[in-house]
Protein backbone atom coordinates (compact mmCIF):
# COMPACT_ATOMS: atom_id res chain seq x y z
CA UNK A 1 0.00 0.00 0.00
CA UNK A 2 1.36 3.45 -0.89
CA UNK A 3 2.11 6.10 1.74
CA UNK A 4 -0.60 8.31 0.21
CA UNK A 5 -3.19 5.57 0.58
CA UNK A 6 -2.13 4.89 4.19
CA UNK A 7 -2.47 8.62 4.95
CA UNK A 8 -5.94 8.66 3.38
CA UNK A 9 -6.93 5.67 5.47
CA UNK A 10 -5.48 7.24 8.62
CA UNK A 11 -7.27 10.55 8.09
CA UNK A 12 -10.45 9.19 6.51
CA UNK A 13 -9.59 11.19 3.37
CA UNK A 14 -9.56 14.61 5.05
CA UNK A 15 -6.81 17.17 5.51
CA UNK A 16 -5.07 16.28 8.77
CA UNK A 17 -4.66 19.95 9.62
CA UNK A 18 -7.92 21.67 8.65
CA UNK A 19 -10.35 18.82 7.91
CA UNK A 20 -11.03 19.74 4.27
CA UNK A 21 -11.76 16.85 1.92
CA UNK A 22 -10.88 18.52 -1.39
CA UNK A 23 -7.59 18.50 -3.35
CA UNK A 24 -5.65 16.33 -0.90
CA UNK A 25 -1.96 15.55 -1.26
CA UNK A 26 0.86 13.98 0.67
CA UNK A 27 3.30 16.39 2.35
CA UNK A 28 6.67 15.17 3.62
CA UNK A 29 7.72 17.10 6.71
CA UNK A 30 11.13 18.76 6.26
CA UNK A 31 13.92 17.90 6.85
CA UNK A 32 12.75 14.29 6.30
CA UNK A 33 13.69 12.78 3.00
CA UNK A 34 12.05 9.41 3.64
CA UNK A 35 8.43 9.20 2.68
CA UNK A 36 6.67 7.17 5.33
CA UNK A 37 3.43 7.46 7.22
CA UNK A 38 5.49 8.72 10.21
CA UNK A 39 7.11 11.61 8.28
CA UNK A 40 4.16 12.69 6.12
CA UNK A 41 0.76 14.29 6.57
CA UNK A 42 -2.24 14.54 4.26
CA UNK A 43 -3.01 18.19 3.48
CA UNK A 44 -5.37 20.15 1.24
CA UNK A 45 -4.18 22.67 -1.37
CA UNK A 46 -4.95 25.61 0.91
CA UNK A 47 -2.79 24.25 3.75
CA UNK A 48 -0.04 23.12 1.37
CA UNK A 49 0.29 26.48 -0.36
CA UNK A 50 0.48 28.34 2.94
CA UNK A 51 2.93 25.84 4.45
CA UNK A 52 5.19 26.19 1.40
CA UNK A 53 4.71 29.99 1.40
CA UNK A 54 3.25 29.95 -2.13
CA UNK A 55 0.42 32.15 -0.88
CA UNK A 56 0.04 34.61 1.98
CA UNK A 57 -0.84 33.22 5.39
CA UNK A 58 -4.52 33.42 6.33
CA UNK A 59 -4.48 33.35 10.16
CA UNK A 60 -8.19 32.54 10.33
CA UNK A 61 -7.71 29.40 8.23
CA UNK A 62 -5.28 28.08 10.85
CA UNK A 63 -7.74 28.29 13.75
CA UNK A 64 -8.33 24.65 12.84
CA UNK A 65 -5.06 23.86 14.64
CA UNK A 66 -7.00 24.10 17.90
CA UNK A 67 -8.25 20.60 17.02
CA UNK A 68 -5.45 19.09 14.93
CA UNK A 69 -2.73 19.87 17.50
CA UNK A 70 -4.27 17.09 19.64
CA UNK A 71 -3.87 14.46 16.92
CA UNK A 72 -2.49 11.10 18.02
CA UNK A 73 -0.06 11.22 15.07
CA UNK A 74 3.28 12.91 15.81
CA UNK A 75 3.68 14.18 12.23
CA UNK A 76 0.41 16.11 12.53
CA UNK A 77 1.43 17.49 15.94
CA UNK A 78 4.75 18.69 14.50
CA UNK A 79 3.06 20.51 11.60
CA UNK A 80 0.51 22.07 13.96
CA UNK A 81 3.36 23.29 16.22
CA UNK A 82 5.27 24.76 13.26
CA UNK A 83 2.25 26.61 11.89
CA UNK A 84 1.37 27.95 15.34
CA UNK A 85 4.97 29.19 15.65
CA UNK A 86 4.68 31.03 12.31
CA UNK A 87 1.49 32.69 13.51
CA UNK A 88 2.56 33.45 17.09
CA UNK A 89 2.48 37.20 16.36
CA UNK A 90 -1.32 36.96 16.03
CA UNK A 91 -1.76 36.39 19.78
CA UNK A 92 -4.15 33.41 19.90
CA UNK A 93 -1.50 30.86 18.73
CA UNK A 94 0.59 31.58 21.86
CA UNK A 95 -2.22 30.22 24.04
CA UNK A 96 -2.38 27.03 21.98
CA UNK A 97 1.40 26.65 22.06
CA UNK A 98 1.34 26.96 25.86
CA UNK A 99 -1.16 24.07 26.03
CA UNK A 100 0.64 21.86 23.50
CA UNK A 101 3.00 19.07 24.51
CA UNK A 102 5.58 17.35 22.31
CA UNK A 103 8.07 14.80 23.64
CA UNK A 104 11.79 15.62 23.29
CA UNK A 105 12.29 13.83 19.96
CA UNK A 106 9.19 15.35 18.37
CA UNK A 107 10.09 18.83 19.65
CA UNK A 108 13.62 18.51 18.25
CA UNK A 109 12.18 17.58 14.85
CA UNK A 110 9.62 20.38 15.05
CA UNK A 111 12.40 22.90 15.74
CA UNK A 112 14.55 21.60 12.87
CA UNK A 113 13.18 24.21 10.44
CA UNK A 114 13.63 27.15 12.81
CA UNK A 115 9.95 28.16 12.86
CA UNK A 116 10.32 29.09 16.53
CA UNK A 117 13.13 31.57 15.85
CA UNK A 118 12.82 35.24 15.04
CA UNK A 119 13.79 36.23 11.50
CA UNK A 120 17.07 37.73 12.78
CA UNK A 121 18.07 34.37 14.33
CA UNK A 122 17.28 32.14 11.35
CA UNK A 123 20.03 30.69 9.22
CA UNK A 124 19.66 31.91 5.64
CA UNK A 125 20.87 29.85 2.69
CA UNK A 126 21.86 31.62 -0.52
CA UNK A 127 23.12 30.31 -3.86
CA UNK A 128 26.20 31.56 -5.72
CA UNK A 129 24.23 34.61 -6.92
CA UNK A 130 22.89 35.47 -3.49
CA UNK A 131 19.38 34.16 -4.22
CA UNK A 132 17.52 32.78 -1.20
CA UNK A 133 17.31 28.95 -1.06
CA UNK A 134 14.48 27.15 0.75
CA UNK A 135 13.30 23.57 1.19
CA UNK A 136 11.81 22.20 -2.00
CA UNK A 137 13.74 24.51 -4.36
CA UNK A 138 15.47 23.21 -7.48
CA UNK A 139 19.11 24.09 -8.13
CA UNK A 140 21.77 23.42 -10.76
CA UNK A 141 25.41 22.58 -10.01
CA UNK A 142 27.78 25.22 -11.40
CA UNK A 143 30.89 23.02 -11.29
CA UNK A 144 31.88 19.35 -11.15
CA UNK A 145 31.85 18.10 -7.56
CA UNK A 146 33.55 14.98 -6.18
CA UNK A 147 31.26 13.21 -3.75
CA UNK A 148 33.14 12.31 -0.58
CA UNK A 149 33.05 8.66 0.33
CA UNK A 150 32.32 7.50 -3.21
CA UNK A 151 33.84 7.50 -6.68
CA UNK A 152 30.93 9.55 -8.01
CA UNK A 153 31.40 12.97 -9.58
CA UNK A 154 28.37 15.24 -9.74
CA UNK A 155 28.71 16.99 -13.09
CA UNK A 156 28.28 20.70 -13.76
CA UNK A 157 24.77 21.43 -15.02
CA UNK A 158 23.17 18.60 -13.04
CA UNK A 159 19.74 19.57 -11.74
CA UNK A 160 19.07 18.83 -8.08
CA UNK A 161 15.36 18.86 -7.33
CA UNK A 162 13.54 19.31 -4.05
CA UNK A 163 16.54 20.31 -1.93
CA UNK A 164 16.53 20.39 1.86
CA UNK A 165 18.43 23.12 3.69
CA UNK A 166 20.66 22.33 6.67
CA UNK A 167 19.17 24.24 9.57
CA UNK A 168 22.48 24.33 11.44
CA UNK A 169 24.79 25.55 8.66
CA UNK A 170 23.99 28.22 6.05
CA UNK A 171 26.56 26.76 3.64
CA UNK A 172 25.01 23.29 3.26
CA UNK A 173 22.00 21.90 1.44
CA UNK A 174 21.03 18.28 0.74
CA UNK A 175 19.68 16.74 -2.42
CA UNK A 176 19.68 13.63 -4.58
CA UNK A 177 22.20 13.33 -7.40
CA UNK A 178 22.26 10.12 -9.38
CA UNK A 179 19.93 8.48 -6.86
CA UNK A 180 22.32 9.21 -3.99
CA UNK A 181 21.56 11.69 -1.20
CA UNK A 182 24.47 14.13 -0.86
CA UNK A 183 25.38 17.31 0.96
CA UNK A 184 26.23 20.22 -1.35
CA UNK A 185 27.92 23.52 -0.53
CA UNK A 186 25.64 26.42 -1.48
CA UNK A 187 28.39 28.34 -3.33
CA UNK A 188 28.42 25.59 -5.99
CA UNK A 189 24.74 25.86 -6.95
CA UNK A 190 22.41 28.34 -8.55
CA UNK A 191 18.65 28.35 -8.13
CA UNK A 192 16.48 27.42 -11.13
Amino acid sequence: MSVLQMLKDRSQSTCELCGSSSNLQQYTIPPSLNESVDTCVLVCDTCYNQIEKNTDMDPNHWRCLNDSMWSEHVAVQIMAWRMLQRLRGEGWPKDLLDMMYLDEDALALARATGEDKDESEKIIHRDVNGVLLENGDNVVLIKDLKVKGSSMVAKQGTAVRNIRVDHENANYIEGKVGGQQIVIITEYVKKN
